[in-house]
């Protein structure tokens, strides 16, 4: 099958089919257009996501591989369940979005730089106001001392990034997230792109065409009206 490269128009929200992407770099399917909320919904709708630094030009990839983590798959080991103890941690659900994203780019912009620049906080913080974009955050003596957000597409929450000041507060949110998809139905979460990290959690990796059939199928899903609204998430762990 023939891979090129696509240029997005800055006028339309048109995405050219996954299976188009590029072997070399791996999944990188077009460049151009904008962040708008209208281009980001449809993105994630077709499982697409940008990824791009700060010099470069906006970049959308759809890899020939694809990290996703199967809520039942989730593992909670010795380590994290001493986490919670020691932490007592509380856990909210959208009530500091700016917060969490700002924390997730200075922890990667002070260890090896960072994809979440200036203009993809402006974004997905526009997207959070717009209801599609969501937070959990994980709170330890009146601290934020963890958390993650994502796009919740249908049925799957597309993950984009985590932080933690203290050890397993990510994995902490991770935990919560998991129990919350859980207990509304959801189907998986899209993870992106396997690492280390979320392969200790559980993750794995399945074939793109697989990927997209379950987006597909998980696009029929409803959820209820209030599963976002800014909440504590009461024995979330439990």
């Amino acid at each position: 099958m023939t891979q090129q490269l696509f240029h997005l128009s800055p006028s339309d929200f048109l995405f050219p089919p996954c299976h188009f992407a590029l072997k070399d770099p791996d999944g990188l399917l077009a460049i151009g257009g904008c962040l708008s909320t209208q281009r980001l919904r449809k993105a994630y709708q077709l499982g697409i996501f940008p990824w791009f630094n700060e010099r470069e030009p906006i970049m959308w990839w759809a890899p020939s591989e694809r990290g996703i983590l199967e809520l039942d798959d989730f593992h909670v080991g010795r380590t994290l369940k001493k986490a919670k103890n020691k932490l007592k941690p509380i856990v909210t659900v959208n009530k500091a979005f700016e917060q969490v994203i700002n924390q997730c780019r200075a922890q990667r912009l002070n260890n090896e730089g960072t994809w979440i620049n200036k203009n993809m906080v402006q974004a997905y913080c526009k997207g959070h106001q717009e209801g599609f974009a969501h937070s959990l955050e994980v709170w330890s003596d009146n601290q934020l001392v963890g958390g993650l957000y994502g796009i919740m597409v249908s049925g799957v929450f597309c993950g984009e990034s985590m932080f933690h000041t203290v050890p397993n507060a990510s994995k902490l949110a991770m935990w919560a997230l998991v129990n919350w998809l859980k207990k509304h139905n959801a189907h998986f979460i899209d993870c992106q792109l396997d690492n280390p990290y979320l392969s200790s959690m559980g993750a794995k990796v399945i074939p793109r065409a697989e990927f997209l059939t379950r987006l597909k199928e998980a696009s029929n899903y409803s959820s209820e009206h209030d599963m976002w609204q800014p909440q504590e998430l009461r024995a979330i762990y439990d």
